[in-house]
């Protein structure tokens, strides 16, 4: 089942189901849908896929929580070591555009980045949660552009306020359920700027596994149907090529991962 966020006439958020050029409203809010449970979908009117504005795929996540360097690839392209443990940090929800809308540079950043990232959404409430019981708290899957300000993120010595920049999180609009993934490990994820293949690998690459990083999480805090978890970046963002190269404004940059959807944005400067 593939679930899309989207508002009509600049009204609050709801939840659909994808059918071909229609949409099936649930009348329901993504996260609620998610608790609900999605089999449990009941249609209260069809709307052309024209006609929606679509937002990102959880428009109100309770918590956005990325993993860094958690491709083995991404690690030695940059000269670090691999984690041990999933090294954790947070964005915030205001950084959150969709498809279709900029990434705006900051005045206070000349060195802005991308990262594809397959992106787990969680489906209940729920804290330490096993490893074997992880695959039974994922509602679905969508694809999010980690854009990422490296001369704050070294400047700072830790990364939220790089990584939380207002549109810093670009988030697909669609959510395709888990039941249409039957392995989330063993995705082509790939990344363009301006139509040049900046990166291109596959989620097998993962050092710490997505039931790993629902352990992890989970024992330090509660999950909450619609929380993000961002999984990570391969290797070939701009940062560590010879010469680096950053996104300028009039650039666009697509994400994406097979069978789970893409992110496309323009790049703009910021205004005051």
């Amino acid at each position: 089942m593939r679930l899309i966020s989207f508002s009509l006439d600049g009204g609050p958020a709801r939840a659909g189901i994808c059918d071909g050029e229609l949409v099936r409203d649930s009348g329901l809010p993504m996260r609620e849908l998610l608790a609900r449970g999605a089999s449990a979908f009941q249609p209260v009117a069809e709307h052309p896929r024209s006609g929606i504005r679509p937002l990102p795929a959880v428009p109100d996540p309770g918590k956005i929580m990325c993993i860094g360097r958690n491709y083995r690839e991404h690690a030695e392209e940059q000269g670090a070591q691999a984690p041990e443990a999933p090294l954790v940090f947070a964005k915030y929800a205001s950084a959150l555009i969709t498809d279709g809308e900029a990434i705006r540079l900051p005045a206070i950043s000349e060195r802005v980045d991308w990262e594809a990232e397959l992106v787990a959404v969680i489906g209940r409430r729920c804290k330490h949660v096993a490893e074997s019981d992880a695959w039974d708290v994922i509602a679905g899957y969508t694809v999010m552009n980690d854009v990422s300000a490296r001369d704050l993120q070294r400047g700072d010595g830790q990364w939220t306020r790089a990584k939380g920049l207002d549109t810093f999180a670009p988030l697909s609009p669609e959510l395709v359920t888990a039941d249409e993934i039957p392995d989330p490990h063993a995705l082509p994820i790939r990344c363009w700027v301006n139509g040049a293949l900046m990166q291109d690998s596959t989620t097998a690459g993962m050092i710490h596994t997505i039931p790993q990083l629902v352990a992890h999480l989970s024992a330090a805090f509660t999950l909450e149907p619609g929380d993000l978890i961002a999984t990570g970046t391969p290797a070939g963002v701009g940062a560590f090529r010879e010469p680096p190269v950053f996104l300028a404004p009039g650039d666009v940059v697509r994400c994406e991962l097979d069978g789970v959807g893409s992110v496309e944005n323009p790049v703009v400067a910021d205004s005051p």
